[in-house]
């Protein structure tokens, strides 16, 4: 049996407000086998790895990510890329992901090539090997009729077979558009066509993930019962309290505002660099801030997810989303638990985001408290993946 010990690190597992200090955790057989007070962990036959100063905390998990998508300003641009140059940009942001502590990725949306969603190839490939991600995907998109090629479309009559059929391809969860093409405010789609579209998938043992930008696509998906919110720009605290109500996750993606204000300085391009631009990006970022506050004062579940790759997001960069949920008013502590063990439980995964005996031994040590100073999470020292150090 290969074991390996941490020894006298400080833990940041989410349980508590402050650092559990002087710890060691032994790993073996790829999982956690002991976490205790240094002189408690049993060093005989390991090797001891001299973690002092180091903060141990649970691999992240970005629950808004787009694998095959490169990110920066020409974001949606790249979606057109050929499908050979998008698989080859999945296999290298699953290594960043890997690198920035972030072992599992929820892809909510991938291009199609040969009528089937790339993400579906790239979770394959990548499945079981050392160093790369644990891969959840929703294919391609769903939107309403009037949505570009490269999506599903649709209207209420078919939006039940339309997320039915994505789960016949092999997919994990159904992703749905729920802002009206052209930029209409009205929500595509009735409650009554997302209820039966939720409920058929859910019937199947899977997720519905639903992008919401404006306050009526909210409201309907809300109602619906949904598993989860994206973005949710716009929140009042009538839809928090009915998100409360059927655990209905919002998963945030604070980042991209950030990402488009360096835009206004790092390019050329009108949307983010004239008044008007800038003006809108403001406004927008104003309420997608004001609906994380909505969520937390109706108890809703917060799940972190940086937008990579399908938004101007770079894949690895999960800590910026987490220092911007503090900015917006979380604890650091709720902000660490958005992007873990409230990842985890998104996922349906008992382990994800969390550190317990028995558990597989994912986990990252880092440089810094993040439960006093979120921006610790950038500075990554080591990850272990089921007990073997991958970066």
């Amino acid at each position: 049996m290969s074991r390996t010990v941490l020894h006298d690190a400080a833990l940041a597992d989410g349980s508590s407000d402050s650092l559990r200090l002087g710890v060691s955790i032994a790993m073996a057989d790829g999982r956690i086998e002991a976490i205790g007070a240094n002189d408690e962990i049993d060093q005989a036959g390991a090797a001891v790895i001299d973690a002092g100063g180091a903060v141990i905390v649970p691999a992240l998990v970005d629950c808004h990510s787009h694998l095959t998508m490169q990110g920066g300003s020409h974001w949606i641009a790249r979606g057109d890329d050929p499908p050979s140059v998008l698989r080859q940009v999945a296999r290298e942001n699953a290594k960043r992901l890997v690198q920035a502590g972030v072992l599992w990725a929820r892809d909510v949306g991938a291009p199609m090539a040969d009528s089937r969603p790339i993400s579906l190839d790239v979770r394959e490939e990548l499945k079981g090997k050392a160093g790369n991600p644990y891969i959840r995907v929703a294919g391609t998109w769903i939107g309403k009729t009037g949505y570009p090629d490269m999506w599903v479309t649709t209207d209420d009559d078919g939006l039940k077979d339309a997320a039915l059929a994505q789960l016949d391809l092999g997919t994990d969860l159904v992703k749905i558009y729920m802002d009206a093409p052209g930029g209409a405010k009205e929500s595509p789609f009735s409650v009554t066509a997302l209820k039966a579209a939720t409920d058929a998938v859910h019937a199947r043992g899977a997720k519905v993930a639903c992008h919401s930008g404006y306050l009526d696509g909210a409201r309907v998906a809300a109602l619906a019962g949904v598993d989860s919110i994206e973005h949710g720009m716009e929140l009042d605290d009538d839809i928090a309290r009915t998100m409360k109500k059927n655990n209905v996750t919002l998963t945030s993606t604070l980042s991209i505002f950030a990402s488009w204000e360096t835009f206004a300085r790092t390019t050329a391009i009108e949307r983010f660099t004239t008044e008007e631009g800038r003006r809108r990006i403001a406004n927008r970022k104003e309420g997608a801030y004001a609906a994380v506050a909505a969520a937390r004062r109706a108890g809703v579940r917060i799940a972190t997810g940086s937008d990579f790759g399908g938004g101007s997001v770079r894949a690895g960069q999960l800590a910026w989303e987490v220092e911007l949920l503090v900015a917006a008013g979380s604890t650091p502590r709720e902000a660490l638990i958005a992007a873990t063990r409230a990842g985890g439980e998104l996922l349906g995964d008992d382990h994800a985001g969390r550190i317990e005996k028995g558990m597989p031994a994912d986990l990252v040590l880092i440089h810094g408290d993040p439960l006093s100073d979120a921006r610790a999470l950038w500075r990554v020292w080591a990850v272990f993946q089921g007990g073997t150090r991958v970066a």
